[in-house]
């Protein structure tokens, strides 16, 4: 049986923990290798090793560190089928959609190349007479990121290489669901040049996570995944004086005006609610279908019916399995609890089977209409392929509707009308908004920036935002004082 290493001051190493959990690939529920959780002697250790490396790595030119994402990015390119085959194994994605996940993280690895520009400081002259001042832009020192199973390339992608190319080193704890992926990426993160030491990789759960929460040399801790853990990580983070990014829930809605394209509309809304078997937080969960747009339901239907999940390597399957059979479980329950509630179940995946995966983890495309803001299937973020219909008269009541909600992740709406997509996007409080855009995920020299319940901190993740997260700024107001006759004592504030 494999088993996963940690990743320590430049060294794969067996870890000596008493404590191995399962990789499983959720197709089949085959042990693919087992993963350790660290021990606290081995979290310190990686905590100590990105300490000193961070001392030699902050004073490397700006340049020279992006040159390795340089590098980085040629080389995950080069390797990105080989990625993505490892994350269909451990994960079950389809390869397009596996392969996606590795590219969307290659944009941000291409975005951290352009440090020098993004690391550039300010500066005025002449603020006072003879008077200077300028800003730099500084490393924070040793940042962690958790990252979640959902997208296990990309995410872990969205942080150590923006964190390290801004001159600070960097701990992760990946998903122990499928740490195959990460692991191979800091294969190639060290083949591409990286020095040892600038990156570390423990494994495990809450014990490890509480560890670099209170270790004193982690300056800032970046994070997505649940709602439940993002609020217990920013919240111990920031006690033990942290920074703290969180990416949380979702709850994303899109709008349908009766004047949108309805083949490119129906189209764009199959792939975005069941698409990765509804295992993305910017997938959508909801149709808002206004005023006769809601006579689409049909045509939904048959679209959805269409649909099927199936094994990585079926050209025929649109999506994979739930990631765990706990997952599936409690998608199953919010399904049956739809239902009891009132909701109508146009269409059940519940019972799903893929011939020859009867193991595995499958849930096929479910729909229902008549839903209420009341009932659990609305509330909850359901993570599956599970898409509610409302129906409402008018833009102004959609809007309503989608500002009622505790998420502000991700909306879109579907129009021909350059008015009614001006009034939705000035109008709406949600982070991230698409216009004829299912899932509109921005492109890394922009930043992720989910709003209300679905982000905890202050300053989001990657692109300008990223690097303002990874560093702080220092400014320098100075003087040189010419052969001339000596003032006497200024005992203002002001500069003279």
């Amino acid at each position: 049986m494999h088993q996963v290493p940690l990743y320590i001051n430049g060294e794969f190493t067996q870890s000596q923990s008493d404590k191995w959990l399962d990789v499983v690939n959720p197709a089949n529920q085959e042990v693919l290798a087992q993963v350790p959780c660290a021990t606290s002697q081995e979290v310190q250790a990686a905590i100590n090793s990105a300490q000193e490396a961070f001392q030699t790595w902050k004073n490397v030119p700006v340049p020279e560190r992006a040159r390795i994402m340089m590098r980085y990015a040629a080389l995950l390119k080069e390797h990105q089928e080989e990625i993505a085959t490892i994350i269909c194994h451990e994960l079950g994605k389809t390869f397009e959609d596996a392969k996606g996940d590795v590219w969307r993280g290659i944009e941000v690895v291409e975005q951290a190349a352009n440090a020098p520009a993004m690391m550039m400081g300010e500066t005025v002259e002449n603020v006072a007479r003879n008077i200077d001042t300028y800003s730099y832009i500084q490393p924070l020192g040793v940042c962690a990121g958790i990252t979640p199973f959902n997208f296990p390339a990309m995410i872990p992608l969205w942080m150590f290489p923006m964190a390290i190319v801004c001159g600070n080193t960097f701990v992760l704890k990946p998903s122990e669901q499928d740490p195959l992926t990460p692991m191979r990426l800091v294969e190639l993160f060290e083949e591409a040049g990286a020095p040892k030491g600038v990156l570390q990789v423990v494994h495990g759960g809450k014990d490890q996570v509480d560890q670099i929460l209170e270790a004193p040399e982690i300056r800032a801790v970046s994070f997505v995944g649940s709602c439940g853990v993002g609020q217990y990580i920013y919240s111990k983070g920031t006690e033990n004086l942290k920074r703290v990014q969180a990416c949380v829930g979702a709850k994303n809605h899109m709008v349908i005006m009766p004047d949108a394209s309805k083949e490119q509309t129906i189209n764009n809304l199959v792939g975005a609610s069941v698409g990765a078997a509804g295992q993305r937080c910017m997938g959508i969960s909801v149709a808002v279908f206004v005023g006769k747009s809601q006579e689409w339901v049909d045509d939904l239907k048959a679209g959805l019916e269409k649909v099927r999940p199936g094994i990585w390597n079926d050209p025929e399957a649109a999506y994979g399995p739930q990631t765990s059979a706990a997952a599936k479980a409690r998608i199953l329950s919010l399904i049956e609890s739809g239902k009891a509630q009132g909701a109508t179940c146009l269409l059940d995946g519940s019972d799903f089977t893929v011939e020859g995966y009867e193991k595995g983890n499958w849930v096929g495309p479910t729909l229902f209409t008549n839903v209420t803001t009341d009932m659990d299937i609305y509330k909850e973020e359901i993570f599956g392929p599970v898409l509610n219909c409302v129906f409402v008269d008018t833009l102004e009541e959609a809007i309503a509707l989608v500002n009622n909600s505790p998420y502000g992740n991700g909306v879109s709406l579907f129009t021909a009308s350059g008015a009614a997509a001006r009034k939705f996007q000035q109008e709406i409080q949600v982070g991230q908004v698409g216009i004829n855009i299912p899932i509109p995920v921005p492109l890394p020299f922009f930043s992720f920036t989910g709003w209300k319940n679905s982000f905890y901190g202050d300053v989001h993740t990657y692109g300008k935002q990223g690097v303002r997260f990874y560093t702080e700024t220092k400014t320098i107001t100075s003087r040189w004082f010419a052969d001339e006759a000596v003032t006497g004592p200024n005992m203002s504030i002001n500069l003279r």
